[in-house]
C-alpha cells in the first residue's frame, strides 16, 4: 500500500489516500518517487481542459529510483535511477517509422486510458498521462523511464521530464533559436523558465520575459532574460498594448526573431504572434483548451509572412536529449533549482495547483 494524490472527479480537489499498487508485469517498472514536478497540464487534466480518465493519480514530471523490473525489461534494473517519460514513443506507428517525428507517437499515452492501481475498496484508479507521478510509487512501462546520467541531483531531476525537455526542445527543436536572434517568451512558468535558459545556451542576443505578474521578474531574469514586460491584464486590458511593449525593445521596433507562447491561451498566442517581426518565428508551446479560438486574417498571414508552428512535448527525442541536457546541468550550464520556487510534501500539492490558477511562482515540486 502506497500514499498518492487522486483525483475522483472532474474539477474536484485532489486527496491523499492509500491506494494499492500491483507488482510490475511484463514490459513494466516498479519506481520509488524521489521528486514529481506539479505541472500546468496536471492542472488542466484536472478540470477537464485535457481529457483524463477518473479517477486517477495525476503527475507526470518525476524522478526516482527503480524498485523492480518485470519480465522483458532490459534498460534498467533495481537500483537505477530514472526520469520519467509521460510520452514513450512505440517505434511502430509512422510518426515513429515513417515521419521521424515520435515526439507525435499515436501510442506515446496508450497507458492513460488503461486502469494501473486500486483503491483499498477496490475501484480502478487511472494514471495521468501514463505515469501517475503525485504518488510514493508507481508502475510504468519500460519505455517511460530513462537511465538519469551521474552528477545530476535525483530530486531536480524531476524537472528533466517535462518542462525542462519541452522548454528546451521548443528553442532548439521547434524554433531552432540561432546565435544573436531575439526571443521574447510568453509565461515564466516552469516551462517558460527554461525556454529562457535555452534560449540563453543558444546565444540568443535580446531575451524578453513576459508574464502578467510583475513577481516573475526576478525568476525569468535569473533564468537569462534580458529584459521583462509585464504584460497586459484585466477586462479593460488593450490586447496590443503588450505586443507593442516587446516591440519596443527590439531593432526599429520591428519584433522579435522568435516568440515563444508558454502559457495555453488564445490571448497570448495572438500576443505572441503580434510580437514577432515580419518573417519571424511564432511557437506554440503552452496546451490550450479546445474551445479557445485564436483568429488570423488572411491579408496579415500573407503580409506578415511569419511562421506559427505548435510544439509537442518540445519536438524531441527523450532518450537522446536528456543527456545532453544532463551535460548542460553538470558544467552548470542549466540550473534546475532556478525553475523551483517552493518544494513541498504530497499533501500540499493541492496548494501548488492554488498557485497555478494564481499565477505564482515557477514550478512547484514534490519531495518525497
Amino acid at each position: 500500500m502506497i500514499r498518492a494524490a487522486v483525483l475522483t472527479a472532474r474539477s474536484a480537489p485532489l486527496a491523499v489516500s492509500a491506494v494499492e499498487l500491483p507488482p510490475p508485469g511484463p514490459g513494466q517498472v516498479r519506481v520509488r518517487l524521489a521528486a514529481a514536478g506539479v505541472c500546468h497540464s496536471d492542472l488542466s487534466l484536472s478540470n477537464g481542459t485535457l481529457r483524463q480518465p477518473v479517477p486517477a493519480v495525476l503527475g507526470h514530471e518525476g524522478s526516482g529510483t527503480v524498485l523492480a523490473a518485470g519480465e522483458d525489461v532490459t534498460g534498467v534494473r533495481p537500483g537505477d535511477r530514472v526520469v520519467l517519460n509521460w510520452a514513450p514513443s512505440c517505434g511502430s506507428c509512422p510518426f515513429c517509422a515513417e515521419l521521424a517525428e515520435p515526439w507525435l507517437c499515436e501510442e506515446a499515452n496508450a497507458a492513460t486510458t488503461a486502469p494501473y492501481a486500486r483503491t483499498p475498496g477496490g475501484e480502478a484508479l487511472y494514471p495521468g498521462l501514463s505515469v501517475a507521478a503525485f504518488a510514493e510509487e508507481t508502475v510504468v512501462p519500460a519505455g517511460a523511464v530513462l537511465p538519469l546520467p551521474d552528477g545530476v541531483p535525483l530530486q531536480d531531476a524531476a524537472l528533466l521530464g517535462c518542462a525542462v525537455l519541452t522548454g528546451y526542445g521548443a528553442v532548439h527543436h521547434s524554433a531552432r533559436v540561432r546565435t544573436g536572434e531575439s526571443v521574447a517568451v510568453f509565461g515564466a512558468g516552469g516551462v517558460g523558465l527554461a525556454a529562457l535558459q535555452a534560449a540563453r545556451l543558444a546565444g540568443a542576443g535580446r531575451i524578453i520575459a513576459v508574464d502578467v505578474s510583475a513577481e516573475k521578474e526576478e525568476l525569468a531574469r535569473a533564468s537569462g532574460a534580458t529584459d521583462f514586460v509585464v504584460a497586459a491584464a484585466g477586462p479593460d486590458a488593450d490586447p496590443r498594448a503588450t505586443a507593442k511593449a516587446v516591440r519596443a525593445l527590439t531593432d526599429g521596433r520591428r519584433g522579435t526573431d522568435v516568440s515563444l507562447e508558454c502559457v495555453g491561451r488564445s490571448e497570448a498566442v495572438r500576443t505572441a504572434w503580434d510580437a514577432t517581426r515580419r518573417g519571424g518565428r511564432t511557437t506554440v508551446v503552452g496546451v490550450g483548451g479546445k474551445q479557445d479560438q485564436v483568429a488570423f486574417s488572411a491579408l496579415e498571414l500573407f503580409h506578415s509572412a511569419r511562421t506559427l508552428s505548435g510544439c509537442v512535448y518540445g519536438n524531441g527525442v527523450p532518450a537522446r536529449d536528456l543527456p545532453v541536457l544532463a551535460g548542460h546541468v553538470r558544467e552548470g550550464r542549466l540550473d534546475l533549482g532556478a525553475l523551483v520556487t517552493e518544494r513541498i510534501g504530497l499533501d500540499e500539492v493541492e496548494g501548488a495547483f492554488e498557485a497555478m490558477r494564481a499565477g505564482r511562482g515557477g514550478r512547484s515540486l514534490i519531495v518525497f
